[in-house]
């Protein structure tokens, strides 16, 4: 594959959700702030024509705050259209006509994972693969053998270097900021590791329920929505070693490493729950058994971390809406001042919906003894307005930079850790919306808790 940017963009399911709500106005932003000029060509099977490709384009721009600035014009310049079905070899000699002169296209299947095969056998036989890079949303499989398999049918028409896994996650400012501030602080780097990290915490809340999502939570729950993907990505990002290199690989070979030591989980391990007015989500079943909470207990068996526990925990209809990391500190080898005080040294990151990392203290409170109390000191804090997730992976696809995206043997890691678990799930236990979850995750951090819940965003 070719080191040069793509010089097309070919979208499939572009009459799609995702294509309105994410892909329309990242083209837009790549358009206005990276003056992307390449021919963008939608794809589907909806009956449509290119006028009516372009209306849901300014439709889709102005629900999201586009104004019809002249990148606006410039897109609908740019789109052209090919409606036919992904089984018709005509499909995609019309894809190949419309892509005129361009030799290296970028194609982005925004479709079910059941088409992937479909299509990229069909772009292959076209001739249309060859210095291609395709894009494929996640999910990227339901299970380890399902993703092999995909794995599998894309290794068998393009090289690894070509095939961008996206998880949208990893193109937020927050996320990369995590990796960021370890790395550019010398004073973390000494505290990192299992001498000083006594336990770790990811919190992903939702305040609201699956609302119009119900069919599909309903095939998926929220071990295999969040945690197999979104939340072991940023735990790697928060425990992998520093990357030896500037390559985009040398991140990725970091996050593999840690991983593939990433202890698979047992029934033990996990407590899946379900808020009780779930079942009367239109496009769930009356009886199921899927998960809309879910908390786990992993351990990375590597010299920095053996012993150290990591708890995720990740729902719907809880408190707040707010993802946050908390690494916490041993205690003091001996107590000097008051002994029964709780442990309060931390690192404090949080992610949405606002954007801060803090650091937890005890000071001393004002007054003859020496008694102290817990503060927080805030090191940073900004606003979590930035670079749309899928304008940055978009941006970065095209030019064949891949380190935010999953590479084969990272994704096939992630199923390894939750394999186990998938096949026979431990039972649901159900809990009270606007509650923090089953009352068994209590008892599984109990050694090492309580959780820190977060706080509602100051900004409402």
């Amino acid at each position: 594959m070719s080191n040069q940017p793509s010089d097309a963009i070919v979208f499939f399911g572009a009459t799609g959700d995702l294509a309105y709500k994410q892909i329309f106005p990242a083209l837009h932003g790549l358009i206005r702030h990276e003056v992307v000029d390449l021919p963008i060509v939608g794809v589907a099977k909806a009956g449509w024509t290119l006028e009516q490709f372009r209306a849901r384009a300014m439709d889709s721009l102005a629900r999201h705050g586009a104004s019809n600035d002249e990148a606006c014009g410039k897109l609908l310049k740019l789109l052209r259209y090919v409606d036919g079905d992904y089984n018709d070899p005509a499909t995609f000699s019309q894809v190949k006509s419309a892509l005129g002169s361009a030799i290296r296209p970028l194609h982005y299947l925004a479709i079910p994972p059941s088409l992937f095969s479909v299509v990229v056998t069909a772009l292959a036989r076209a001739g249309l693969s060859e210095n291609a890079r395709v894009v494929v949303e996640k999910p990227f499989g339901r299970n380890r053998a399902s993703a092999r398999s995909l794995n599998a049918i894309l290794l068998e028409h393009l090289p690894e270097g070509s095939i961008f896994r996206i998880d949208h996650y990893l193109g937020k400012e927050p996320v990369q900021n995590i990796v960021y501030t370890r790395f550019a602080n010398a004073m973390f780097e000494p505290l990192w590791n299992r001498q000083h990290v006594r336990s770790i915490q990811v919190t992903m809340a939702e305040s609201f329920g699956v609302q119009d999502r119900g069919a599909f939570y309903d095939s998926t729950g929220a071990l295999r929505d969040v945690v197999q993907n979104h939340m072991l990505q940023v735990v790697a990002n928060l425990m992998m070693d520093p990357p030896t290199g500037e390559e985009c690989e040398a991140t990725r070979d970091q996050k593999a490493s840690l991983l593939k030591a990433v202890r698979p989980l047992d029934p033990a391990s996990i407590v899946r729950g379900q808020y009780r007015s779930y079942r009367t989500t239109l496009g769930v079943k009356q009886d199921s058994t899927v998960e809309t909470y879910v908390a786990v207990k992993l351990f990375v068996d590597s010299w920095r971390w053996a012993g150290v526990p990591i708890y995720i925990r990740a729902g719907k209809a809880l408190p707040v809406t707010a993802t946050e990391l908390v690494v916490e500190f041993h205690d003091p080898p001996r107590a000097v001042f008051d002994a029964s005080a709780p442990a309060t040294g931390h690192v404090r990151m949080r992610l949405s919906p606002d954007v801060s990392v803090a650091i937890g203290l005890r000071v001393k409170r004002p007054g003859e003894g020496m008694t102290g109390e817990p503060v927080e000191l805030t090191l940073t804090e900004q606003t979590a307005a930035n670079t749309p997730p899928y304008q940055r992976l978009l941006g970065d696809a095209l030019r064949g930079d891949g380190e935010l995206f999953g590479r084969e043997d990272i994704v096939d890691a992630q199923w390894r850790i939750v394999e186990p678990i998938l096949a026979d799930p431990s039972p649901c236990e159900v809990y009270e919306p606007g509650s923090w979850g089953p009352a068994a995750a209590e008892t599984l951090i109990a050694a090492d808790g309580p959780w820190r819940d977060p706080l509602p965003s100051p900004r409402g």
